[in-house]
């Protein structure tokens, strides 16, 4: 096999956790970065509506019932709706010790991946890619514009995409991670992004409205749409939502 094709079993080899090998420890003088990410404008900014934190479908309910759906239908997504699901992958619910805790699980409390929402079809939200700033519970527009087919394409042609309300797109900061477990923190990225993925889907379930997520893009075109650099900040998830047809 060529080096390529090694990397996914070198990897784990090299980053696993063995007894009476060392684990990586942070650097006394490393210096976490932000767990916030923020930008010097936007295009423009939207407060979100407060989302709803009691009442609704039971977890079980929601559990039993979520699958992965691919046909939406023409009805736009709400502003509310968007609102709930933000809340419900990456929103703050708690203050622990001068922690900023969320709803969705992460390593080490370090919430590496930022959220990015292309929106297709949200009423009141204008088409673009649009940045979820966390402790303001608002969008910042990042790039208008229709992308629909441009996302789609960079998710090797799944066109089913179009016709999605909303796409999410998470980024990952990776140095929020490996500040503190070096290159163990790559498999803490996609961790961390599985738990919001399954957040969103089973939110999604509790609001009536239908999910996919996706693994499969290439990764230097969605970085670019979204305006990352594909290494500093790595494209790591991709959920597509809206309502059924």
């Amino acid at each position: 096999m060529n080096n390529i094709e090694n990397i996914g079993p070198h990897f784990q080899e090299a980053t696993k956790y063995v007894r009476g090998r060392a684990v990586p420890q942070a650097a006394m003088w490393a210096t976490p970065p932000s767990t916030y990410k923020t930008y010097d404008s936007y295009l423009e900014t939207t407060q979100l509506p407060e989302p709803v934190v009691e009442g609704g479908q039971s977890l079980w309910e929601a559990v039993s019932g979520r699958r992965s759906r691919r046909k939406f239908g023409a009805a736009p997504m709400s502003m509310e709706e968007l609102s709930q699901l933000l809340w419900a992958t990456q929103g703050v619910n708690a203050e622990v010790e001068g922690f900023e805790l969320r709803t969705a699980a992460s390593a080490g409390a370090l919430y590496p991946n930022e959220t990015y929402v292309v929106s297709q079809n949200v009423e009141g939200l204008a088409a673009g890619v649009h940045h979820y700033m966390i402790r303001e519970h608002s969008l910042g527009m990042l790039t208008e514009g229709d992308f629909a087919d441009e996302l789609a394409q960079a998710c090797l042609e799944q066109t089913w995409m179009t016709t999605a309300g909303a796409v999410f797109v998470w980024g990952a900061v990776v140095a929020r991670s490996a500040w503190k477990y070096q290159n163990r923190a790559y498999r803490y990225l996609y961790l961390d992004a599985g738990h919001i993925g399954g957040q969103l889907q089973l939110a999604c379930q509790a609001l009536g409205l239908v999910s996919c997520n996706i693994g499969a893009y290439l990764d230097n075109e969605v970085a670019s749409l979204i305006g990352l650099d594909g290494r500093a900040e790595v494209v790591v998830y991709i959920t597509a939502v809206g309502h059924g047809d």
